[in-house]
């Protein structure tokens, strides 16, 4: 059942897998689903039968087991290539698990890796240059990281099965998709530029040591940068040419690859080999190879034949060609360079022997400049300050300036290729104990071969012959080879094979690792790169694999490659050490490696010995390595594919999000950090699609990404029955947060009834010191209508809870006027009508909507009322001082609102509100009588209203009386809810009666707890019930005595203060206002809906706010 893991794991390698689907981890919980007589049939004896209804997710014991024994992962690598391009029929067999074991799964491959170009072209410069301490503590360096990171990753490999994908999976796996793409991106583009080290040191063993002749751009008499400039080029010529070849040979097919890969390490091997038996035959049989010096200067050996200025030829003294290099003629008095004059020819032994005590001599660094001479140490020499340099081109030079940090960049690409064996995971017989012991053996292997050349090297071979970096003093000889037994050649040779083959190994491995990646699907771009050849050759990745390799063979020269991909190189050798230190740090119970010899400080401390190798290297590379890094890492975290892999990330973010939330809950926050942590009240319809999105805009203009934001929902009936609606509810609302690009949470409640479970969302949501302190929630539309009823009154009890609770509360009325997150306002203004104070929610709220793009062009004013006795220009005085130390640009204006006799008009508005209320409230009439009874009501009101007081009619409400008609005639159901909606509608703050108190005089609380009905039932009106009664009761202006004095004061202050807000913020953008408290008893609930009404009646865009009873606003700093 599970063999074909490897095709569907992680979306990578299945034919119909899918780039951009979520992936599962493959699981042997998971059956195929069977009928219930199959079911029966199955389990029939097997004494299951209480267990039978729960076998697709839990399978039997004995099934299982059998299923984990049969477990196989094998990767599309190459021996299915090769069995599919010889074998038509091998596409049809199921591939047999291949049994590879440590030697040759791990430690061969980590061996052929790690030794390569650098220790034949620049180990012996290394020690020269350096000293032998100097590379020592470089060599030590950077094997100790290697081991470090050996044994943090042989913790993670043995973590459980890894699949194939080696090392990207182990890090992706572990620190989650963002670090783990951008670390896997960073290991492709190292071993993309090692491929491009690997040709260029290819290209100069040819070039250089076997066939200079060769050279297409020749260097003969060429000097300083001339000459440099056609070694260059050549380079990027016959650099090109054979990573086309090298390209095509993979693309050909990579069973030739690994067919000479056991080649290309017998080379490797067998030139180890002839260098140690060189060094051994140096101690009673040093080879003989003379270096020429001039003064303290090593010549170049091509410019003469003979080490002397002169010979002895029969009895005449003859000039050589040395002689003639330096002088204007072959004759002895021709005239000759003065230093060439003033010293000695000398003859050093290049290669004195591992007894000659040359080690001393060369246990100290000498850096040097560039185009500086090599000088042999312990020669005096006359040289005369004042005089001219001539002849420079005659002496081996510094190609390079060199310095210590140079050479940790350059030696550090010797050391990598210890994840060779992690990356054939897939092939391994038990990847889990071949590949701890494998690689740590194998790193320890290399590290004593390379601390021993350091030593060996400086014990053998003269200063001047280690720091030439070319050869140019000893014949143009690979120095290594100098040493080698029984002749040179076979380290040339050795060498050129094996940066061939690890070239060949580069350019295999990178487009499989970009693959890998690209069909994880959690870099979206790159998901083209996941097809390929039907074989599965990865035909694309390859293309781009040369491209980037072929920049850094422009680039040309070695030196200058290695240290760039061991910025990358190290950056993912820092991320499995910190991996592993995660995971033991956090104890997740899913870590429980079997490689037991590792700790969490060993991880820490190769970690940073890998940050610091990387600035020691380059600090500019190390700071592009990790820009790009970061790059990828916030663009997967924005257009990525969303996995959970169960990383270790997730873990540090549920440790640090518990421990601020512990932090949290010591005390609520200052005034100076407070901000509306909001929840969102939505509604969903019928079929749980969101029914006003415009709310999440508001909510996003309100927040910008800010603090916390709970879009919550309610689904009414039971949890196991509408448990489905209610995930759906759940997507639409995380898709709608999406698009308003609302970041937040979402939550869906279900409960027997709507208003239960409004309040579980206020009272529950949010968690520990994280929790919302204000509520949004859209002012219920048509909630005169019998049907919506019910959302009325669940809308005045979130009032309350919201109240009781001190939480703040956002009322946006005619919400589908509202701006979207597109829309820009150029012009407008934020009114801001200040009635009582409320702890600074009024003023912080503009300020908070002037941070978004939509209203950020709009200006805020803040209106104020007074009263008779009140000084408004003090007022506006002090209301402008208060802004200016809050910080705050408004413009400021003082409303003043006379005191007025109450109009007829208010008076029969509010019988007409206490009838209705009376009518809905105690006769229980259908929902057509009940229309019909209040249109009767409407009717006589009209008339008796134009009988008794016209001239104090509202113009508004003449104008549209006048349009419905005369009162006798029938109406249409539109036109009763047309004049229900022109003649009721409310919402005060206080009264402003001459008997009651102003709203300055009350605090919130009082003016909270005042009602807006009698504290006592008036009895029945028998007259209500009988419209012809109702008319004679019209006639009668005493009648208006009876009403609510209380309702009749809200009313009028409710109407007056309309229409001083309508004549000063006709126009503007957004009105913000206080919201009058809730009626203390259930009596009045409909009365406080016609208060808000009419409050806010003429207003396009109104937002009601009540505090949450806490200040919000501080003029301090």
């Amino acid at each position: 059942m599970l063999n074909n893991l490897t095709e569907c794991e992680e979306g990578d390698g299945g034919p119909n897998s899918q780039g951009d689907a979520t992936s599962k981890e493959s699981s042997p919980f998971i059956n195929s689903s069977t009928s219930d007589v199959e079911k029966s049939q199955q389990y029939d004896g097997k004494n299951m039968a209480l267990f039978e209804e729960e076998m697709d997710t839990s399978p039997m014991v004995s099934s299982l087991l059998s299923s984990l024994a049969n477990y196989s992962n094998l990767t599309q690598g190459s021996k299915e290539h090769e069995e599919q391009e010889n074998n038509e029929e091998a596409r049809k067999k199921t591939v047999q698990a291949p049994r590879m074991g440590t030697i040759m799964g791990v430690y061969l491959p980590c061996l052929q890796n790690i030794l390569g170009v650098i220790l034949f072209l620049r180990m012996t410069w290394l020690v020269g240059v350096g000293g032998v301490l100097g590379t020592f503590t470089i060599v030590f360096m950077c094997c100790s990281t290697t081991m470090l990171t050996a044994i943090s990753m042989s913790a993670i490999a043995t973590n459980g099965v890894v699949p194939a994908g080696g090392s990207y999976y182990m890090i992706s796996r572990s620190l989650g998709p963002e670090f783990g793409g951008a670390v896997g991106i960073c290991f492709y583009l190292g071993t993309t530029f090692a491929g491009a080290m690997y040709i260029l040191g290819c290209i100069e063993i040819l070039l250089i040591y076997i066939v200079p002749a060769a050279a297409i751009f020749k260097m003969e008499g060429l000097e300083g940068a001339e000459a440099e400039a056609a070694l260059l080029n050549n380079m990027r010529v016959y650099g090109t040419i054979v990573l086309s070849f090298m390209a095509l040979v993979v693309f050909v097919g990579v069973k030739y690859v690994n067919k000479l890969a056991l080649v290309f390490l017998a080379c490797v091997i067998l030139s180890i080999l002839a260098v140690y038996a060189g060094v051994i035959k140096t101690s009673f049989d040093p080879p003989d190879f003379p270096v020429c010096v001039l003064g303290n200067r090593t010549l170049v050996s091509k410019g003469f034949d003979i080490c002397a200025k002169t010979i002895e030829r029969g009895n005449a003294t003859v000039t050589t060609r040395l002689w003639r290099a330096f002088c204007d003629s072959e004759f002895l008095n021709a005239t000759c360079d003065e230093y060439f004059t003033n010293n000695n020819i000398t003859q050093i032994q290049g290669i004195p022997g591992v007894t000659s005590g040359i080690l001393a001599e060369n246990l100290f660094s000498t850096f040097m400049e560039k185009n500086s001479m090599l000088e042999k140490r312990g020669i005096p020499a006359v040289l005369d300050p004042e005089a001219p340099e001539t002849n420079s081109n005659r002496y081996v030079l510094a190609d390079i300036t060199s310095f210590f940090t140079l050479l940790v960049g350059i030696y550090f690409p010797s050391v990598t290729g210890i994840m060779a064996g992690s990356n054939r995971s897939g092939d391994l017989q038990d990847a889990q104990k071949s590949i701890p012991i494998g690689t740590i053996l194998a790193i320890t292997t290399t590290s004593i071969i390379y601390m021993s050349s350091v030593i060996l090297f400086g014990a053998c071979v003269d200063g001047v012959v280690l720091r030439d970096k070319f050869g140019e003093g000893v014949n143009g000889n690979l120095v290594i080879g100098t040493l080698a037994w029984p002749s040179p050649w076979v380290i040339v040779f050795g060498s050129f094979f094996s940066t061939c083959g690890a070239g060949l190994q580069s350019l295999t491995g990178a487009p499989r690792l970009l693959q890998a990646i690209a069909r994880d699907g959690i870099i979206p771009f790159l998901r083209v790169f996941g097809h390929g050849k039907a074989n599965g050759e990865p035909t694309w990745a390859l293309l781009l694999t040369a491209c980037i390799c072929e920049s850094g063979i422009l680039i040309a020269s070695l030196d200058a490659v290695a240290p760039i991909l061991s910025m990358f190189f190290l950056m993912c050798y820092m991320f499995v050490n910190l991996a592993c230190a995660l995971q033991t740090l956090l104890r997740t119970p899913n870590w429980r490696p079997r490689f037991k010899f590792y700790h969490w400080a060993l991880s820490l401390l190769g970690m940073s010995l890998c940050l610091t190798l990387m600035f020691l290297c380059s600090w500019y590379y190390a700071i592009v390595a990790m820009v790009i890094a970061g790059c990828i890492y916030k663009y997967i975290e924005f257009c990525g594919a969303e996995k959970e892999w169960g990383d270790g990330i997730r873990g540090i973010s549920l440790s640090a999000a518990r421990f601020a939330l512990m932090r949290l809950e010591e005390g609520p926050p200052h005034t100076k950090n407070w901000r509306p942590q909001i929840l969102v009240l939505m509604s969903l319809d019928a079929e749980q699609n969101v029914e006003q999105p415009r709310l999440l805009s508001l909510t996003n203009q309100l927040k910008a990404g800010k603090g916390l934001t709970i879009v919550g929902a309610c689904v009414e009936g039971t949890y196991l029955n509408n448990q489905p609606q209610a995930q759906k509810g759940d997507q639409s609302l995380r898709k709608l947060m999406e698009v308003e690009k609302v970041k937040g949470f979402s939550q869906v409640v279900i409960s027997s009834n709507l208003r239960d479970a409004t309040s579980h969302l206020i009272q529950a949501g949010g968690l520990g010191g994280l929790r919302h302190n204000t509520v949004l929630v859209s002012f219920p539309k048509n909630w005169k209508q019998a049907e919506e009823h019910h959302r009325c009154r669940n809308f005045i009890e979130v009032v309350r809870e919201t109240t009781a609770a001190h939480l703040a509360l956002l009322v946006p009325k005619n919400i589908s006027a509202y701006p979207s997150n597109g829309e820009r306002f150029t012009e407008g203004h934020i009114d801001v009508w200040w009635i009582v104070h409320d702890g600074g929610m009024l003023m912080l709220l503009p300020f908070l909507l002037r941070h978004h793009k939509v209203w950020r062009k709009c200006k805020m004013r803040i209106f104020t009322v007074a009263q008779m006795d009140d000084n408004s220009i003090q007022m506006k005085k002090d209301l402008m001082t208060f802004l200016y130390h809050l910080r705050f640009d408004a413009e400021v204006e003082v409303v003043e609102m006379h005191d007025s006799d109450i109009s007829a008009y208010t008076y029969e508005k509010t019988l007409m509100m206490e009838q209705r209320s009376q009518i809905l409230k105690e006769m229980h009439l259908t929902k057509n009588e009940r229309e019909r009874e209040i249109q009767s009501i409407t009717d006589v009101s009209r008339g008796s209203i134009r009988r008794k007081n016209p001239s104090n009619l509202h113009p508004q409400r003449s104008i549209a009386e006048e349009s419905v008609g005369g009162g006798g005639e029938e109406k249409s159901e539109e036109e009763v809810q047309l004049i229900q909606g022109k003649n009721a509608t409310p919402t005060p703050t206080s009264p402003t009666s001459p008997t009651a108190l102003t709203p300055a005089a009350m605090s919130p609380g009082e003016e909270m707890q005042r009602t807006w009905t009698d504290d006592t039932e008036k009895p029945n009106n028998p007259a209500v019930a009988n419209p012809e009664s109702i008319k004679d009761m019209f006639n009668m202006k005493p009648e208006w005595e009876n009403l609510n004095q209380s309702n009749v004061r809200r009313m009028h202050h409710a109407q007056k203060l309309n229409e001083v807000i309508v004549k000063k913020s006709q126009e503007a953008k957004l009105v913000l206002l206080n919201m009058p408290g809730p009626p203390k008893n259930r009596t009045g609930e409909e009365n406080y809906m016609e208060f808000l009404e009419v409050l806010t009646e003429g207003l396009n865009r109104v937002l009601l706010v009540r505090g949450g009873g806490r200040e919000v606003i501080t003029i301090y700093s």
